[in-house]
């Protein structure tokens, strides 16, 4: 294990933003995390150690890289903030390495080139959702994520049949992975303080099962029944799938999107591909 000290307090946060004339900027939602117990945790369930490949989106002034450079793991720390660029650089050293780039633009392949990486991030809340599903469906080198997200949006990704968040979004990781919610974290943990609280969500890929065509037919299935989540799919699906296909995937017509799990979904997405040019 690296011999990595520590040191990001919030007076130590606080400091290196006031050098440098920095405010945190609530467009890219910045929320430092200012706790060390807080990111070695995160570090711990991030299950990675020496030789680990970690890829680590948003990165800061380092606080969560540190942490994670402490395991062993071989980080590469992903700011899109220039202005954070210098004090992050300072801060880790030689214990990662940094590139600036906005990760809705990054360019996959060249930074994650071969297989077996893990991602870890404190993600901004309005990208968080949207990343974790382009990690999956574009990024297949990262075998497992841990991400940090606000409370209301893990518990989509995390959700089953019969939980009150199961959505579209459950069903797209569940296509991908298993996902679980295995921490929370406090907003007292962070500079600035928001104002909803986090978890921090573990997700497992597992090996692909459908083709692409099923795919796409797959996601455009949830995005119109989860559009009208409270119509009867026989109503909300009219026009795209036939009641007789969805008795065919032994799907009651009544039924309303929540109540179906992945393997049904895959089913009736299957049955509707076959019938379409």
């Amino acid at each position: 294990m690296a011999d990595i000290a520590m040191t990001l307090s919030i007076n130590e946060i606080q400091r290196l933003l006031e050098s440098a004339g920095i405010a945190p900027k609530k467009s890219l939602g910045q929320n430092f995390v200012i706790d060390p117990n807080t990111v070695r945790k995160i570090a711990r369930l991030a299950e990675v150690g020496e030789g680990s490949r970690v890829l680590e989106i948003g990165a800061g002034l380092g606080s969560l890289t540190l942490a994670l450079a402490e395991t062993g793991a071989q980080v590469t720390a992903i700011e899109t903030d220039r202005a954070l660029i210098p004090l992050l650089e300072n801060t880790v050293g030689a214990n990662a390495t940094i590139i600036q780039a906005d990760a809705r633009d990054l360019a996959w392949s060249d930074v994650v080139s071969t297989p077996g990486w893990n991602l870890v991030a404190n993600l901004p809340y309005n990208i968080a959702t949207s990343l974790v599903l382009t990690v999956l469906d574009e990024v297949p080198n990262i075998n497992r994520l841990l991400v940090m997200v606000q409370q209301e949006a893990g518990e989509r990704i995390a959700a089953s049949v019969g939980d009150p968040a199961y959505g579209a979004v459950s069903v797209r990781v569940a296509l991908r992975g298993s996902a679980t919610i295995v921490g929370h974290v406090p907003p007292s943990v962070f500079f600035p303080r928001p104002r909803v609280n986090s978890v921090l969500v573990a997700i497992e890929r597992a090996p692909k099962t459908v083709d692409a065509k099923i795919e796409n037919e797959l996601i455009e299935l949830l995005r119109i029944a989860f559009t009208h989540r409270r119509k009867m799919l026989r109503r909300s699906l009219k026009g795209r799938v036939e009641q007789t296909t969805l008795e065919t995937a032994n799907i009651a017509p009544t039924s309303r999107p929540e109540e179906l799990d992945l393997n049904q979904w895959v089913t009736l997405a299957q049955l509707s591909s076959l019938i379409k040019p």
